[in-house]
């Protein structure tokens, strides 16, 4: 790592760390009110917020195709977070952080199957790694006694990440064509009619208590998204990849801290074998793309 990509490092980390947060302090705000009244209201803070900034900043408004882009990614998000909130109110934050990684793993074919790009040997086995890596976490969930909670909430994490996988691809699409307040923005007013659909069933008013967390959730995301941009626009992808992975350390101590969870080596080890298939795809990519340039030169 050279130095100009040093801040940029150190920023992305602390990106990461900030959503880590928001993912705890969301934990705890959905076991108080129910993972829906969690993210109905944290959308109305979030509107709020993020439309202060993208009017602010006089952004451009975006076309109807990229509306339309922003309409499916928003419905994907949605139903992503239910899941993953949902799932893990039911387990401990680090176990579900760990299941998320393999995301980028399922991408890979997804973007091959969108976009046309290449999946070559190296992201086959990574991917046997990342679902190696699960079906530890998984085992050791098992082998410490079943659960019947912990493994809808297993379950509902994996979906959670499949789909979190369709939106990295719309995602990725999304951002040759909008800035980031847009698409923060954006999946905000989408996403908020769509969950406001079971409001009457049940949409509840919460505690006055519970409005810092409420605020807190909605900032930390825009301070968390703002960093990231900031960092990526900086810095190669492949200086801060590893980045990423800081979020299970940091999931890990807030776990700790705040709800008491303990980490097991099955799910160190099963985080380890998704980590090294994530590094494994990232590495291999990028050596075919230096590959391809230097044979166009």
């Amino acid at each position: 790592m050279n130095r100009l990509s040093v801040v940029p490092f150190l920023v992305a980390c602390l990106g990461v760390a900030s959503f880590t947060l928001m993912d705890a302090v969301m934990k705890d705000l959905s076991i108080a009110i129910g993972v829906y009244n969690g993210m109905l209201w944290r959308m109305h803070a979030g509107i709020l917020m993020s439309g202060v900034v993208f009017f602010g900043m006089r952004s451009r408004w975006p076309s109807m195709e990229v509306m339309k882009l922003h309409m499916l990614r928003s419905a994907v998000a949605t139903v992503v977070a239910l899941a993953f909130f949902w799932g893990i109110v039911r387990v401990p934050l680090a176990e579900g952080i760990a299941i998320t990684f393999v995301a980028p793993l399922i991408a890979l074919y997804l973007a091959a199957l969108w976009l046309g790009e290449e999946v070559g040997s190296s992201a086959v086995l990574a991917s046997l790694l990342g679902i190696a890596g699960v079906i530890v976490i998984v085992a050791g969930k098992f082998q410490l006694g079943y659960s019947r909670e912990a493994a809808f909430g297993l379950s509902a994490l994996f979906g959670s990440a499949v789909l979190y996988a369709v939106n990295l691809v719309l995602q990725r699409k999304l951002a040759q064509v909008a800035a980031p307040i847009e698409v923060g923005f954006f999946q905000n007013v989408f996403s908020l009619p769509l969950l406001a659909l079971a409001a009457p069933w049940l949409g509840v008013i919460p505690p006055v208590g519970q409005v810092p967390s409420i605020v807190a959730v909605a900032a930390l995301s825009l301070v968390s998204v703002a960093l990231l941009s900031w960092a990526y626009a900086r810095a190669e992808a492949q200086v801060l990849l590893p980045v990423e992975y800081t979020a299970f350390i940091w999931a890990a101590l807030l776990g700790w801290i705040w709800w008491g969870e303990s980490i097991t080596v099955w799910t160190l080890g099963g985080t380890a074998l998704i980590v090294i298939g994530c590094v494994l795809a990232n590495y291999r990519r990028r050596a075919r793309l230096e590959h391809v340039e230097a044979s166009s030169v």
